[in-house]
């Protein structure tokens, strides 16, 4: 069974993504960010055949069109965790990964250094410096709520998360920057980063 990673992205629309990031450089910069990262992850993911690719978009119905074509799902309904869990459960048997699309310096080398971390870890976390993630990786060996109780949005998400794999191999990859608000801005570098590090929770 080939390896997925699933893409989790909100439809570019003005006035809708990266609300935080737009009170300091405006509506059209944040949505043109917003595009572009995108994008971007989108057409290096895509050039690698060593994996699926996936688009989940949010809102489910969103329509928008893309210069890069990949097969979408739908994100659901409930909070970031649980829409998390319903892409997860889509691939039950094989390794699956979770992206997020707001990180200039995550790409294909980082997917592919996930999955290699799953041929000997249950689980594989990409950290954000602001205490969240930004990619999670499972195998078949998952917990059955591997998002339940997380604080999303704040600096407790990734250790909340980490407690559901207690007893589980869990690697981590380097550690990147969410571009939330304009302070996050300056430029990250696509670029390989260091061999995951082995971590039992």
């Amino acid at each position: 069974m080939k390896d997925t990673v699933v893409v989790f992205a909100r439809a570019p629309r003005l006035g809708t993504v990266k609300r935080r990031l737009a009170r300091g450089i405006g509506d059209r910069a944040a949505l043109r960010f917003h595009r572009e990262t995108l994008i971007a992850l989108l057409r290096d993911l895509r050039r690698d055949r060593r994996f699926r690719t996936v688009l989940a978009m949010t809102p489910d119905n969103a329509g928008d069109r893309l210069p890069v074509r990949v097969p979408r799902i739908a994100q659901g309904r409930g909070d970031i965790g649980e829409r998390m869990d319903t892409a997860c459960r889509r691939h039950p048997g094989g390794n699956v990964a979770i992206i997020g699309s707001d990180i200039p310096g995550a790409g294909a080398a980082d997917v592919r250094a996930a999955f290699r971390a799953l041929g000997t870890h249950d689980a594989v976390f990409g950290p954000s410096e602001d205490g969240g993630f930004w990619l999670i990786g499972m195998g078949p060996r998952r917990p059955s709520q591997p998002f339940v109780k997380a604080r999303w949005s704040t600096e407790h998400a990734l250790a909340d998360t980490l407690a559901n794999f207690r007893g589980r191999r869990v690697a981590r990859l380097r550690s990147l920057r969410d571009v939330d608000t304009a302070c996050d801005l300056p430029t990250h570098p696509r670029r390989s980063g260091p061999q995951p590090e082995d971590e039992t929770t």
